[in-house]
């Protein structure tokens, strides 16, 4: 189902899942609908957002068994559904090894849980992994891609599942603003994406990788390179808000502070080589001047 935004596909595949009256979502901290939606799954679904920590954004099978609610426990929240972000956003893009996310599933089918793929950057992983999207997403009773992130069409995502739930989810859709008359139009370019731009995603993880190498080189930009695996670069940084201000203003190089001492840079189809060349130079300058 074409949906105009990645964050109304989390909001519908939520909503599919949960039931109101106290169901809970189990996902990592950093993911997109606790950090990115307004508090959408609360007030359109319900939902009790139950946090599961792990490294670099992913959680094991252990962590998410520890993480359940008793069942028939009357005063807890009831487990509901697992969500898993593929690649990881705010934790720098890193692909979840197919054996843990096996591993996860094979917990929220014990525990008859259900499972949904937050797929937003799925073909990152895709192309940094060679395992093709089917294999992640089996098992997932929804799972999304997103067409507006490294894929770069101006509009859209879409939601999976069977036909069943899809059919549900036309309703939700409906009842959300979702719906297009025009959504051919826009549709054309996220066609377009599928056939030209999955492939040349190896251009912006190399990319990042050079981008990666050269921050780390320079002082106060604590970075591990081997930790970059897709084009997402996140770095440690005092001041990051303020340092992001300078290198736009003083270098139209764009990055986002994510809090206080964080940044993060991203690759995609309109930054080629050379411009990351310039943005490891313009950060360098901001540094030496900061200095």
């Amino acid at each position: 189902m074409f949906l105009p935004s990645g964050t109304m596909c989390n909001a519908i595949g939520f909503r599919l899942h949960v039931r109101p009256g106290g169901d809970a979502v189990h996902l990592h901290p950093s993911s997109h609908p606790i950090v990115a939606e307004g508090g959408g799954p609360s007030a359109l679904s319900g939902a009790v957002l139950a946090p599961v920590c792990g490294e670099a954004g992913m959680f094991t099978a252990d962590a998410l068994e520890a993480a359940l609610f008793p069942a028939g426990d009357r005063y807890k929240p009831r487990s509901r559904l697992v969500s898993v972000e593929q690649t990881t956003n705010l934790a720098g893009g890193r692909v979840w090894p197919l054996p843990q996310v096996r591993a996860v599933l094979e917990v929220a089918v014990r525990h008859r849980l259900r499972a949904h793929l937050d797929g937003a950057r799925l073909f990152n992983a895709v192309v940094a992994s060679g395992v093709p999207a089917a294999d992640w997403a089996h098992g997932f009773d929804t799972a999304w891609i997103d067409f507006t992130k490294g894929l770069g069409a101006p509009v859209g995502a879409v939601l999976a599942g069977s036909a069943e739930l899809i059919e549900q989810a036309w309703r939700h859709k409906q009842m959300m603003g979702g719906a297009l008359r025009q959504a051919g139009i826009v549709a054309a370019g996220c066609l377009w994406a599928l056939d030209h731009h999955v492939d040349r995603l190896a251009e912006d993880h190399a990319n990042a990788r050079i981008l990666a190498e050269g921050l780390a080189g320079l002082p106060g930009t604590p970075l591990d390179p081997d930790t970059v695996e897709t084009n997402i670069v996140v770095f440690g940084l005092a001041d990051a808000p303020q340092f992001c201000k300078r290198l736009e203003a003083e270098h139209g190089v764009r990055m986002g502070a994510l809090g206080a001492d964080q940044v993060r840079a991203i690759t995609h189809h309109d930054v080629n080589t050379a411009d990351v060349c310039s943005a490891t130079r313009a950060v360098a300058a901001v540094l030496s001047v900061a200095r």
